[in-house]
Parts: structure tokens; sequence; C-alpha cells
């Protein structure tokens, strides 16, 4: 009997960095980040504009983009994933300043279309809500993008039962962390930056250890050669392929839930946010079920 289990043989994979740098101000986070692989910075403070990070960028052929627009980001994200170029890593800095405006607007969204008239569009945390789900197309298009990812937030104390302040978190949306293989605390103690690992899943990375914070020393743990290798552009779907898989998918009567899967597989938040490939694919599967293959 032939067998329709799914599974194949594990393989390792070699995955791009994707981390989060936190602190509190003066800490370091945008020196570190704009220290790794040709750093395209996207400066959401206006940070970046004094002199000691305008020169750093310029001896290593990084560049700057400043816009705390969540659109604007979107816009540059998904740029530096189809287009060829020369950088190697993104570095967002802070995204605590994206996410708060994304909040604020889509607040006033709410707000100007509720029929209330004293509504604030903050009713029961919707505004939240209607955030995060920005949130995770932006979490899905990082996760694809072939470059190293660094995004940096601004900290907050971190309470326990009874509002006991066990130390330290980041700022920013809740589940900003589950994007990340690796998330560092970055201190300064005296003239040392030290970076605390709150999160691993990559093995020569200790949970909860701390050492001397630098580019070096993340290399050096994580693989030189990972980190320093040219970025590859990705395909998206073209117009016919989006026309021809949204077809079959009203002739099929593909359930919704079924379609849902194929998006989060393709780490898409539509059908046109998929990739030249993966849509293919897709295409090809639905044929074939209509040819009874």
């Amino acid at each position: 009997m032939t067998s329709k289990l799914r599974g194949i043989k594990p393989k390792t994979i070699e995955k791009r960095l994707k981390a989060l740098f936190y602190g509190a101000a003066g800490c370091g986070k945008t020196t570190a980040g704009i220290s790794f692989p040709k750093p395209y910075l996207i400066d959401t403070e206006r940070g970046a504009e004094n002199d000691q990070y305008t020169k750093k960028l310029e001896s290593v052929g990084g560049a700057i983009f400043q816009t705390a627009d969540f659109e604007e980001v979107i816009t540059e994200v998904t740029s530096l994933m189809t287009e060829k170029h020369s950088y190697k890593t993104l570095v967002i800095d802070p995204l605590t300043t994206i996410y708060n405006d994304l909040v604020e607007k889509c607040a006033a969204d709410l707000k100007r279309k509720s029929p209330e008239k004293d509504a604030t569009g903050t009713e029961f945390g919707r505004h939240y809500g209607e955030a995060n789900k920005k949130m995770k197309r932006l979490l899905n298009l990082l996760l694809r993008l072939d470059m190293n990812v660094i995004i940096t937030s601004h900290a907050k104390n971190d309470y326990a039962e009874g509002m006991v302040i066990t130390g330290q978190t980041y700022d920013c949306y809740k589940k900003l962390d589950y994007l990340f293989d690796l998330v560092f605390e970055i201190q300064k103690r005296g003239k040392e930056r030290v970076g605390i690992v709150k999160k691993t899943r990559i093995e020569t990375f200790l949970d909860g250890e701390s050492f001397s914070f630098s580019y070096n020393s993340i290399a050096d743990k994580y693989g030189r050669e990972i980190l320093e290798r040219d970025a590859v552009a990705e395909q998206l779907a073209t117009q016919e392929q989006i026309a021809e898989l949204t077809r079959l998918i009203e002739l099929l009567k593909i359930p919704e839930e079924t379609v849902q899967k194929m998006l989060d597989k393709a780490n898409s938040e539509t059908v046109q946010e998929m990739n030249f490939e993966y849509i293919q694919k897709c295409i090809d599967h639905f044929n074939a079920k209509i040819k009874g293959e």
C-alpha cells in the first residue's frame, strides 16, 4: 500500500540571521546593528544623522532610509527582497517607533469608521488587534528576506506577580520575538557593551549567557560565511499566475482555511505576495486535481 505520509528526511539548512536587539537608550543598539556586513538601515527616529553613524555607514558601503511610516517600511523590505543589490543586512532601528505610529493610525481609522460619535477607536483594544495584523505581514516578509535581519527595540520593565520588576524586556509588538532565532538584551557596563542571550534557537548561543557584544563575537559563533554571503533576489508571482490561482480557487471552491494554510506556508498575507515558484506549485497541484491525477 502506498503511504500517505508526507514527512521527509530532515536536512540542515543555512538560515540567515534574524535577531532582535533591545536595551536602554545609549547602550549601543544602533552601533551594533550597522557593524554587520553591508547594512541597509531603516532609521525610524532620525538617530543615525549623527556623524558617528553616517561615517560608519559610509565606511562599510551601507545605506540609510529614514521613515516612521509602516507602509514605507513594507515597500523598502519588498524591494530589498525582490531586487538585485549589494546589501547583506537589514537593520530597522527601532521598530518600536513604527509600531507605536501604526497603533495610533489604526485607532484613528477605527474612530473615523465608527458610527458612535464619542468613539475613540481604542475600545476593547481593537486598535492593537488591527496593528498586530499588519505587523504579521511585515514579519512574514522579513522571514522571506534573504538578508541578515536585525530589529532593535526600546526596552521597558518586565514585571512578575505583584508588580515586582524582574528585569527588562522589549517594548514593541508582543509577539515580535516569535520571528527571531536570537534575542539579545544589550547593556552598557562602563566602556564595554555586553550582550545577554534572552532567546535562542541556535546551539552555539546558550540561553542566559553573556558576552562582549560585537559583530566579530557573533560571527565567530554564528558562522561568518553565512553572515557575509550575497543576498539572492526572490521573484514574485506574475499577474498571470495570480489570476490563474484565483480562478482555480473559485472553480474548485477551495475552503478558506485551505487557502489560509497555503498563504501561511508561503509566508504571505495575500496571493499577490506569493513568490513565483510556490504559486506555480499551487497552480500545478490544483490543475492535477481537475485532471484526476
